[in-house]
């Protein structure tokens, strides 16, 4: 309306672990918002709870307000119909989260989300973040809306095995593991690959393909395993179990390349 101030959601691209893994735009963010909305999902653990609080302490000097979300339940790991299963959760969380902006976002002040990695990679905060501002807009309540980059997964994981992401006059695909059950795709020779809870990399044909694996990059508890896919493959699935029952949960990734 005439004579308001701007309302402003801020998506904050927070690094993939390390909490040094943030730009200077998003420590200002940091420091400059007025509420801080906390997604908490329904498996949510106190490492990741806690590596947001220290984000917090390490980047912002005064008070902050913040506004918890419980994430609604996730049904599509075992719905029979996967896509229709994601479009309710969706809305679900859209709905809660406009609630959530309306109640806590008053004229002039802004809110923020934390992300992990980056906001633009393989993400859902974005896509409801923007059908969010889309129906402000139409209801006549608008708000501004920006995205501060982050270092993805993708990224560290590249930095941490020393090698460079693409080779010289070849392309790099970024994919689910779901999408690669049948191996690397004809024509692609690097795949960095998502998403992998079935641990498809140890399913696929190894002939020629090199694997770069990371798990928990960029904090105290990160492994890395990288070689021939034939050697290395059950390495890593030694290594993940045994993690994953220290821990409760992995957040991992990997390249797989063609040699």
């Amino acid at each position: 309306m005439a004579g308001e101030m701007a309302r402003e959601l801020v998506l904050i691209g927070v690094g993939a672990g390390d909490p040094d893994w943030i730009t200077l735009e998003a420590v200002r963010a940091v420091q400059q918002i007025d509420v801080l909305f906390v997604v908490l999902k329904q498996d949510n653990l106190d490492d990741l709870v806690e590596a947001r609080r220290e984000i917090i302490r390490r980047h912002r000097t005064r008070p902050l307000r913040i506004v918890e979300l419980n994430d609604p339940p996730r049904p599509w790991r075992t719905a029979p119909d996967y896509s229709a299963a994601v479009a309710r959760w969706r809305e679900q969380r859209l709905a809660q989260w406009s609630a959530a902006v309306a109640d806590e976002l008053g004229e002039g002040r802004s809110g923020g989300f934390l992300v992990w990695g980056d906001p633009s990679l393989y993400e859902s905060t974005l896509t409801i973040a923007r059908e969010l501002v889309g129906s402000a807009q139409a209801a006549g309540t608008p708000i501004a809306l920006r995205v501060i980059p982050g270092v993805s997964s993708v990224l560290a994981l590249a930095a941490r095995h020393q090698i460079p992401l693409n080779r010289q006059g070849r392309a790099v695909q970024i994919t689910p593991a779901r999408l690669l059950r049948e191996g690397l795709p004809p024509g692609i020779d690097d795949a960095v690959v998502m998403l992998d809870g079935r641990q498809t990399f140890a399913s696929i044909d190894p002939t020629g393909i090199d694997i770069y694996w990371g798990a928990y990059l960029g904090t105290p508890d990160e492994i890395l395993i990288g070689g021939p896919l034939s050697q290395v493959a059950q390495q890593i699935l030694d290594a993940r179990a045994a993690a994953l029952e220290r821990k409760g949960w992995v957040f991992d990734s990997y390249l797989l390349r063609r040699r």
